[in-house]
């Protein structure tokens, strides 16, 4: 996965942010909305494709463009800066290939204790018995 070339297909578009404010936030267009059209990314293989509709279907539209905003800052730079920064954490994870689960023994001490607990539980299951009398 190339960033730069990542980089170079997004599209951007300034909105006026919503919420109160003032003055500053009704002629100011500082939030940024990112847009990323996958199918017409040449810098992903269709493996990667595929994994970004299933694991980002929430955040992709019909037209399967991957969609994100960002409005913390009052400047349109730095917000600019934030939305390319999540994308990219997004994506990073997103494609990463998640470890292997090594099987393992429970330890003896862990299954001592468990059967411990399941006599402790009999025990008293068996002491609420009313013909112990």
């Amino acid at each position: 996965m190339n960033k730069e070339l990542i980089i170079q297909e997004l599209q951007f578009k300034a909105v006026r942010s919503s919420g109160a404010g003032g003055q500053h936030v009704n002629k100011v267009a500082t939030k940024i909305e990112l847009f990323f059209d996958i199918a017409k990314s040449s810098c992903l293989n269709p493996i990667e494709k595929d994994k970004i509709y299933l694991k980002l279907k929430n955040k992709i539209n019909k037209e399967k463009v991957l969609q994100l905003q960002c409005d913390e800052s009052r400047s349109q730079h730095k917000n600019k800066a934030l939305v390319i920064k999540r994308f990219l954490l997004i994506l990073e994870n997103t494609l990463k290939e998640p470890k292997k689960r090594k099987r393992t023994k429970p330890s003896r001490s862990s299954i001592e204790k468990r059967l411990h607990s399941k006599k402790k539980a009999a025990q008293k299951k068996a002491n609420r018995n009313k013909n112990n009398w």
